[in-house]
């Protein structure tokens, strides 16, 4: 084959087997023997033989690629959630192309929807734009399949984690460990997780008959958690403290360390997240975990099933977060 690439008629070659028996094996069609199946992956292994994307299309109408529509990748949440959609997506043999949208508002996901649209996306995923979801979704008006990843929107699929029961989570074991109340710093409350949050946090505090603070709001930075520190000390003691995520921790760590406060002896601290990092905080954040890989699967194993399915049932899925307790909460 000199320097050629491996064409399909190579490996059929190779494996003695027909274009169209390597055909189905490459796009998995069951009806296949074992051994022949087995046959051909050997002969494509040794050929270093990859599929044509340009001529699958042709043959199927799909250009192999999916869009995903995100905003403020900055924030661990999001690109997490964005890398395993991609990783995802790739395993199951799609490209991916990305949009970020400016601002949260419809105007500016609309724009980010309309050029993966205009570039003949076989689906979208849009995830983490808040507020403007209800209003991009309607705008498709049905003629691209999409999946919403962070919140719920008729008539559409969606992954979502349980931001609620995740700040119910949190706030019940500082209530177990004793602490009669639990303050929290929230972030923006523009943003549907921070709303979550703040919501669950309040019923857990609620249903448990203890008193409910005046939330102190953060922008999801360290800085904030810093500053949050102060506000939250002026005229009051505090004992415990929900951050709605992990950057506004760390900086809450630090704000609590230079007003000669300890962590966890004078003020217990959850953070939200578990990034990489919070196990390396000083000390070590007990935090809760988004499973943002399951988020990336379900998201495209959804799509992936409204691409191929002219008339598909929309399915709402929830996934579970779970506390990490390390070494900075503790008994009053």
């Amino acid at each position: 084959m000199g320097s050629q690439l491996p064409k399909m008629t190579d490996v059929a070659l190779r494996a003695g087997v027909s274009h169209q028996t390597v055909s189905r094996v490459v796009n998995e069609h069951p009806n296949v023997a074992g051994p022949t199946r087995e046959r051909v992956l050997a002969a494509i292994s040794e050929l270093g033989y990859r599929r044509n994307p340009q001529a699958r299309a042709l043959v199927t109408q799909r250009s192999q690629t999916i869009g995903v529509v995100t905003r403020d990748t900055t924030l661990y949440g999001p690109a997490s959630t964005l890398l395993a959609i991609e990783l995802a997506a790739r395993a199951a043999g799609y490209r991916v192309s990305i949009a970020s949208a400016r601002l949260a508002d419809p105007e500016s996901v609309a724009e980010a929807v309309d050029e993966l649209v205009g570039a003949a996306v076989d689906g979208l995923v849009v995830v983490a734009v808040g507020d403007a979801l209800p209003a991009t979704v309607d705008g498709l008006g049905g003629r691209t399949p999409v999946v919403v990843v962070g919140a719920e929107v008729s008539g559409v699929s969606s992954v979502r984690v349980d931001q609620e029961a995740g700040a119910r989570l949190a706030t019940e074991h500082l209530l177990d460990l004793g602490h009669d109340t639990v303050h929290l710093v929230t972030g923006p409350l523009e943003t549907l997780d921070a709303r979550g949050r703040l919501d669950g946090w309040r019923a857990a505090l609620t249903d448990a008959g203890a008193p409910v603070p005046e939330p102190v709001t953060g922008d999801w930075s360290a800085r904030s958690g810093h500053d949050a520190a102060e506000r939250l000390l002026e005229g009051s003691d505090v004992g415990a403290v929900l951050v709605s995520n992990d950057q506004m921790a760390l900086g809450l760590l630090r704000g609590l360390h230079e007003r000669g406060l300890a962590v966890p002896d004078d003020v217990s601290v959850v953070g939200f997240d578990d990034i990489p990092e919070a196990e390396f905080f000083t000390p070590p954040l007990t935090t809760v975990r988004q499973h943002f890989t399951e988020v990336g699967n379900q998201a495209l194993a959804a799509l992936l099933s409204a691409v191929d399915d002219p008339d598909p049932q929309p399915a709402v899925r929830v996934i579970a977060p779970t506390l990490v307790v390390r070494a900075s909460t503790a008994r009053p």
